[in-house]
């Protein structure tokens, strides 16, 4: 049995994986779906407060806190970054990371460093109208994704305003992630190639691509497609 612990991106809770977290249940493997700091059941006063290292210690409780062994770490597009911070501080804990369409960190670089100055100057203007929070997306948004009329409402209704320090504040590795065992999954409907910083860690031979024909959240347009994915690494 292996221990999933499934990590959501921005302006998302644990609420997202639901279907993927039915399916590896169903499976016979322990899932634990994260709900990040100020976020969705988590958010309320003082999330605008809420940093990087805060989003790493909750995934860490978790697998401590649960003394969770042999487990994959996934984490889904902005949570890649908080998630391979934990997963070099977990120790033998760990059985594998799973980057789903996701950033990666960088030590000593933040979620938003390799954005254009126009998509930094957009955030920072998302920051000021939040009070300090990114606001949740609109139904547009989510246009071309492979998603269905009612995953669009879900992502829309659901999603809360996320913690802008998250998002600015910069990582902080204790080790390469590039010396950790990782599958990377590339969404192609987001973007047919990975990210250069992706493309670089690739280069490793602890790192594997695996590529899933859908858009930039597969948890909800293709949940058994992403979930298929994961039960194959248990034989990795």
């Amino acid at each position: 049995m292996v221990e999933f612990v499934l990590v959501p991106g921005a302006r998302l809770g644990a609420w997202a994986w639901e279907a993927v977290a039915e399916s590896l249940q169903s499976a016979g493997h322990a899932v634990y779906a994260v709900t990040l700091s100020g976020l969705a059941e988590r958010s309320g006063p003082g999330a605008d407060q809420v940093g990087q290292q805060q989003h790493v210690d909750d995934i860490i409780s978790v697998i401590e806190g649960n003394d969770l062994y042999d487990v994959v770490l996934v984490g889904h597009s902005y949570s890649g970054v908080p998630v391979g911070q934990a997963a070099g501080q977990i120790g033998d804990r760990l059985r594998r990371v799973v980057y789903v369409d996701s950033s990666i960190p960088a030590d000593g670089l933040s979620f938003v460093d390799s954005w254009s100055d126009d998509d930094r100057a957009w955030l920072e203007d998302q920051l000021i109208e939040g009070d300090g929070m990114w606001l949740p997306a609109e139904a547009e948004h989510f246009a071309g994704q492979d998603l269905s009329d009612s995953a669009v409402s879900l992502l829309v209704s659901r999603s809360t305003p996320h913690p802008g320090l998250t998002l600015t504040q910069p990582a902080r590795l204790t080790r390469p992630i590039g010396e950790l065992p990782t599958t990377y999954i590339k969404c192609l409907m987001a973007g047919h190639e990975p990210s250069a910083d992706v493309q670089r860690e690739l280069q490793s031979p602890h790192w594997e691509l695996v590529e899933l024909p859908t858009g930039h959240w597969p948890m909800l347009s293709q949940p058994a497609a992403l979930s298929e994915i994961l039960r194959r690494l248990d034989v990795a």
